[in-house]
């Protein structure tokens, strides 16, 4: 597959994939004759296994961890599920930030009287220390 195909089949953009290539995250595939990238179905699988870790928040660092961990199917799977357990919890960190944050917003909108900008309660929380 050219870097359109593997990004068509990967769901991964093209220029990510050049940047994952650029960063050692994905091996730097093959080239044919004329110098065009040529992906393998592996390249591509991986692919897949990157953009599902990034799509459940998992950062570039564990990812590459989780990726040289799926290489050792011998090895115990403790760590893979540490790394998910601490992903867990920052999850769950994060929604309680955001309901805190909609709370928040909730509140500075119903305080709106819907006047003057000088006199809005939504800008004037923004503009708050």
């Amino acid at each position: 597959m050219n870097i359109s195909e593997a990004a068509a089949a990967s769901g991964c953009h093209y220029e990510t994939i050049r940047y994952y290539e650029r960063i050692g995250l994905l091996a730097k595939p093959g080239r044919r004759p004329n110098g065009y990238r040529h992906y393998s179905a592996r390249e591509v699988n991986q692919l897949r296994f990157i953009v599902r870790s990034r799509e459940l928040g998992f950062g570039l660092d564990e990812i590459r961890r989780l990726l040289a961990l799926s290489d050792d199917s011998e090895q115990s799977c403790t760590e893979v599920e540490e790394l998910a357990r601490r992903q867990l919890d920052a999850v769950k960190l994060r929604i309680r930030e955001l309901r805190r944050t909609a709370r928040e917003l909730e509140r500075t909108i119903s305080e709106c009287a819907q006047q003057s900008c000088g006199s809005c309660s939504i800008l004037g929380t923004l503009r708050a220390d």
